[in-house]
């Protein structure tokens, strides 16, 4: 596990914490070199705090997310509701404010690594209608042509790719496409269909791969 926290005392504090609850874990003080120790220590997760004195600990979230798909864990003292959709748009999987009560974190950490595991029994890349997403890298492509999205299109997209053909509810597409349903807005499922049309569709105002149903949810195909 890596750790990303500037402050001595929390670092301290979370370290002492988790290696009694039998996590291995490896700190860094600053987003460049937590950065860096991602990238060549490769740990099964990631806690980040999100006031870090060099990089902005969201944008130190899509450094990593960019070459990884390591679960990373937010945990910080930035409670807004902006700071939240922002952590998890950043592609963060879970949003922790500080302080964490020790059997909190440990279970919010358990989550993400099932959620992991789960991930890694499936396939590396999947495809439909022209669409292929590599699971591991996020890349996507539209007929072989890149397309960039933002990390709530893209879970968003691997929820619909994985169930072409299948009406999904609005409640099913938040819960499986937020990291923590409860975090999104009503409306926030229905704001990156939005968005995502208008990347990915040739006609976004008459769909033909992520399609409405009206009164329940969205089809894919």
């Amino acid at each position: 596990m890596l750790l990303i926290e500037d402050d001595p005392t929390i670092r301290q504090a979370y370290t002492l914490t988790l290696r009694r609850r039998g996590y291995q874990v490896v700190t860094e003080a600053t987003g460049a070199a937590g950065v860096a120790t991602a990238r060549r220590a490769r740990p099964d997760v990631v806690l980040l705090d999100a006031m870090l004195p060099d990089v902005d600990g969201f944008d130190v979230c899509r450094l990593i997310r960019a070459e990884s798909s390591v679960p990373v864990l937010m945990l910080t003292a930035r409670d807004s509701d902006s700071d939240v959709v922002g952590g998890l748009e950043s592609g963060a999987d879970d949003y922790l404010v500080k302080p964490v009560a020790a059997p909190v974190l440990d279970a919010r950490i358990r989550a993400v690594l099932r959620r992991d595991a789960r991930r890694t029994c499936e396939p590396a890349v999947l495809s439909a209608r022209g669409v292929v997403i590599d699971v591991d890298s996020l890349a996507v492509t539209l007929d072989g042509v890149p397309v960039e999205l933002a990390p709530a299109e893209i879970r968003l997209l691997i929820v619909l790719v994985r169930n072409p053909g299948r009406v999904l509810s609005r409640e099913r597409l938040r819960t499986e496409a937020w990291p923590d349903g409860a975090s999104a807005g009503a409306r926030a499922v229905d704001t990156a269909v939005q968005r995502l049309r208008a990347k990915i569709e040739s006609d976004p105002a008459d769909p033909v791969l992520v399609r409405t149903v009206r009164g329940f949810g969205y089809r894919f195909g």
